[in-house]
């Protein structure tokens, strides 16, 4: 994998709008030097001039240096601030299609087999956590309909083997959510918000559950789709009855 590829999205894209603006700065810099020196080679010219007695040749008079008007040198650095905002544009399109170009986030990952999965979550008693796809896959054993709301799991296609991958995000203001293995639920340390094991709402000012992530599974391998977010289960959703088996984390 090349260095780009390992380092982060926004790492990237800091360090090459740095270089960009020292490019930037550099040119302006040297712009104005420029115009400094050829105002300052001129005056001494000038300076240098002495009257010449008629009949004998004219010496050669040194060229005067091209002087950058202050016209110019403001079209100038109009142009290169230009030709930053061109990058700058350049450079967030390419964050835009970065998921898809480098296979990060917002492509499909191959997450692992389906015993592999189960046994770590059953070894470890949280989810299975996979940080390059900013998710959790969570074991469900639950009815996956609820006649109540209509939420059906396997058809929406984000359950299958019993395993479903979960959005790291919470809904309520984005904050990772993480899992506290005392209640056995997903706990916000941002506001509260709490969803039961399988991410459907229970507490707080979440509008809904966790949201999902379309998956198959292909032979034993476990291929989750983070292009295809599924909005979590609307409040009230409960297709596992699960209760905190435990003190709150948060």
């Amino acid at each position: 994998m090349s260095l780009l590829a390992a380092l982060s999205t926004g790492t990237t894209i800091a360090i090459l709008l740095v270089v960009i603006l020292d490019i930037f700065a550099i040119v302006l810099g040297v712009s104005f030097l420029r115009t400094r020196r050829a105002a300052k080679a001129l005056e001494d010219a000038t300076e240098g001039n002495e009257t010449i007695d008629e009949g004998l040749p004219t010496p050669k008079q040194p060229k005067a240096p091209k002087l950058i008007s202050r016209r110019d040198f403001f079209r100038k650095s109009l142009l290169a601030s230009l030709g930053v905002f061109t990058a700058s544009f350049g450079l967030a399109t390419i964050a835009f299609l970065y998921p898809n170009l480098l296979g990060g986030f917002g492509s499909k990952f191959t997450v692992g087999t389906v015993s592999e999965i189960k046994s770590q979550i059953e070894s470890t008693d949280e989810p299975f956590y996979f940080g390059q796809g900013r998710m959790y896959l969570v074991e469900y054993t639950g009815k996956g309909v609820d006649d109540e709301t209509g939420v059906d799991y396997a058809a929406e296609g984000v359950l299958a083997e019993g395993l479903m991958p979960l959005y790291q995000r919470c809904v309520h203001l984005g904050c990772r959510v993480p899992f506290c293995i005392a209640s056995q639920w997903f706990e916000c340390p941002c506001h509260g918000s709490k969803y039961n094991g399988v991410g459907e709402w229970k507490e707080g000012p979440a509008p809904r559950g966790m949201d999902r992530f379309k998956m198959t599974i292909e032979g034993e391998n476990v291929i989750v789709d983070t292009s295809v977010i599924k909005l979590g289960p609307s409040r009230g959703t409960d297709t596992t009855g699960q209760n905190p088996e435990g003190p709150f984390c948060v």
